[in-house]
């Protein structure tokens, strides 16, 4: 044997045997962690999270190339999960905005923009929510209170909506229906001369506009929920109770006051809702136009996202505003990351979890 094919059979012995020591110091790391952890892992009965039965014998784990594309509002998305709308006009608002942007566009989702009262007949904070140049052709709304548009109605200035959504090259416009918040807002604004359902009416017939119509922290009443699902909308967003609360928000606010007003505790949240909207389509007897919905409020994560999404007997996608939010005003990997998880998991949900009947 040559001393050459001896030196490449030293070689390889050694690399061989490297790599032998490498997993057994890595079992050996992984067992104390298993070791160290232990005590840290136990979980309580109490914590169980008993809406899914799990079933670990049927399905493969998912792979990164598999697909959950919905299609939601004429669009394509990457997975069923909305950004619901958070902020605008402020010092940090940009780069938010712009990073919610940035991972709509990369994970197909879509975006409802913060209100954009403050760039109505002014463009000094435009650029906070031009997000167009970088969504690219994901659906991103603008979005008014109804207050606001209330009083552009009284005025006859319904036509700066049309200009709002031309210049934001939106796909239209979210209303956000607050009548909470605005009585419990120092600086509010009372609405007056239109009910909301009037108003929103009136943007119908005055306007050829897409319209998305949501609460803040409240919800709607089954009342509420059918008028909307009768109109020609495009889609009806929750903002139930049990997440980020704006009327309660507002009445922190106010420095008048150090009690909690207890309106603030009135709602619906997204279970009961999604039961409301299952009994009216169950007779609907094609009597409703809006049957597109997006949950939010209260909504946690992906196991949220799909427990929701599943119970709901029509299309839908689950907003979060919060954990979005959390991750987008650092930096744009840590927001990417918390995406990725979340389409990951609603990944392995569909594999694993059947959702309980309720």
């Amino acid at each position: 044997m040559s001393k050459t094919r001896q030196n490449l059979g030293l070689l390889f012995l050694l690399q061989l045997s490297q790599q032998i020591t490498d997993i057994l110091s890595h079992q050996s790391d992984r067992k104390k962690d298993h070791i160290d952890l232990a005590i840290a892992s136990k979980t309580l009965a109490h914590e169980k999270d008993d809406r899914f039965n799990y079933e670990p014998l049927f399905a493969v784990h998912p792979s990164e190339q598999q697909d959950i594309l919905s299609f939601f509002i004429n669009k394509q998305f990457g997975a069923p999960i909305w950004v619901s709308s958070m902020t605008g006009g402020t010092g940090i608002a940009k780069n938010i905005n712009q990073n919610l942007a940035r991972a709509c566009k990369e994970y197909q989702l879509g975006m409802g923009l913060g209100s954009c009262r403050k760039i109505l007949f002014s463009d000094e904070y435009l650029s906070d929510f031009a997000m167009r140049p970088i969504i690219g052709d994901q659906p991103l709304y603008a979005n008014l209170g109804i207050a606001q548009i209330n009083e552009l109605i009284a005025n006859k200035q319904i036509h700066v909506i049309s200009d709002l959504i031309n210049k934001l090259e939106a796909d239209g416009l979210i209303v956000h229906i607050n009548p909470v918040q605005e009585w419990l807002q120092p600086e509010g604004d009372i609405i007056e001369c239109y009910t909301p359902l009037q108003t929103i009416q009136e943007l119908i017939d005055k306007l050829d506009i897409s319209i998305i119509v949501k609460e803040v922290g409240q919800g709607f009443g089954p009342q509420s929920l059918e008028e909307l699902m009768k109109l020609p909308i495009t889609a009806i967003e929750f903002g139930a109770f049990g997440g980020t609360n704006f009327a309660k928000l507002e009445n922190l606010r106010d420095p008048k006051t150090d009690i909690i007003d207890p309106i603030c505790f009135v709602g619906h949240d997204c279970s009961e809702m999604i039961s409301l909207i299952n009994d009216k389509m169950l007779n609907a007897n094609g009597q409703y136009q809006c049957t597109n919905f997006i949950i939010s409020g209260g909504v946690r994560d992906y196991l949220d996202g799909f427990y929701y999404n599943s119970l709901l007997k029509s299309n839908s996608v689950y907003g979060q505003a919060a954990g979005f939010l959390k991750h987008a005003h650092q930096n744009y990997d840590q927001l990417a990351h918390y995406v990725e998880q979340q389409i990951s998991g609603y990944k392995f949900a569909m594999r694993y979890l059947i959702p309980k009947s309720r």
